[in-house]
């Protein structure tokens, strides 16, 4: 395949357990860029955003992107966030086709309650109205992938084949016709 898959979205939407499943049909590495990110400081995403505050943390985040974006046949799973850096997207994107993975704030409240101490951007207070609205702040950014997938309610295997169809499709456009933008 040669290109990367790069799993975008917002924080409960699925990328960690997607690209895992994904990454083990199609025979490729898996990275999360968090635990990565993790790995390399020593410290929990939540206790560097205390520690050292979330501009330590986008650096962090733009160091790996960079790092990542330079390799192939990987599955990332970013951050919710890794996008709002525009430099975080053309790294990526340079060997990369970006899948938006999305779900309704309902299905993201679900998901991430359980963990919301491990979240710095959610408080126990956090209402799903505070969800939309950052999922609203975030739209443009997320706009970006090359796919779209909503996980609301969707099996993970059908996610992922959803997702490998789409990139097949994709990869041959571009493979046959590398004038078109796709």
């Amino acid at each position: 395949m040669g290109k990367n898959i790069v799993l975008i979205g917002f924080m409960g939407t699925g990328k960690s357990t997607v690209g895992m499943r994904l990454a083990e049909r199609l025979h490729l590495q898996f990275v999360d860029m968090d635990r990565e990110i993790e790995r390399i400081t020593g410290m929990s995403i939540s206790q560097l955003f205390r520690k050292h505050g979330e501009t330590r943390f986008r650096s962090e985040e733009q160091l790996m992107a960079q790092k990542l974006g330079r390799c192939s046949n990987l599955v990332i799973a970013t951050g919710g966030g890794v996008v709002l850096h525009p430099d975080n997207v053309a790294a990526l994107k340079k060997n990369g086709i970006f899948v938006g993975l999305e779900a309704s704030p309902e299905v993201i409240m679900s998901r991430v309650s359980r963990k919301k101490g491990n979240r710095p951007l959610l408080s126990k207070n956090t209402t799903i109205e505070d969800i939309e609205k950052m999922l609203a702040a975030r739209e443009e950014y997320y706009a970006c992938a090359d796919i779209r997938v909503d996980t609301t309610g969707q099996e993970l295997n059908k996610v992922v084949n959803e997702i490998i169809t789409q990139v097949r499709r994709i990869s041959y456009r571009r493979k046959n016709h590398p004038d078109l933008r796709v």
